[in-house]
């Protein structure tokens, strides 16, 4: 009865996310990013809590990605210098955690991985920056 509306609202929140990302700047993309991360984390562990092998895997597999493929790619080395160096390393300290916690169902491991990702979001959010108009 509901499975029509169901993927409704799967394609809205899809299309929600698009629309996010197509329209925020650099800063934002950054913190959408973490939020992701943490929400998959998030997800992970009440799989686990659950059960639930496979669902757990695939929310670890995307926080894996979000933490590779956007997180540490995004990384500007050339300009970051030993900030860039100090993240890269801990992203490849989180994904490392994270693929651990998945073979093992390593709640804690997850847990540090989540208040790590969490702590760099929060922090991210306190930066000021420059307003574009601004000359």
């Amino acid at each position: 009865m509901y499975a029509p509306f169901r993927s409704q609202a799967t394609a809205y929140g899809r299309i929600q996310v698009e629309t996010g990302v197509t329209t925020a700047d650099p800063h934002k993309l950054v913190a959408m990013l973490f939020e992701g991360a943490v929400s998959a984390i998030t997800e992970a562990r009440g799989a686990l809590q659950r059960g639930d092998v496979e669902a757990k895997g695939r929310a670890i597999g995307r926080a894996v990605r979000i933490v590779e493929e956007g997180l540490r790619a995004a990384l500007n080395h050339k300009d970051g210098g030993e900030l860039a160096r100090n993240l890269d390393s801990l992203y490849v300290y989180v994904t490392g955690r994270l693929t651990h916690a998945n073979l093992r169902n390593d709640e804690a491991a997850m847990k540090e991985c989540q208040d790590l990702l969490a702590g760099l979001l929060d922090a991210w959010s306190h930066m000021k920056l420059p307003h574009p108009h601004a000359a």
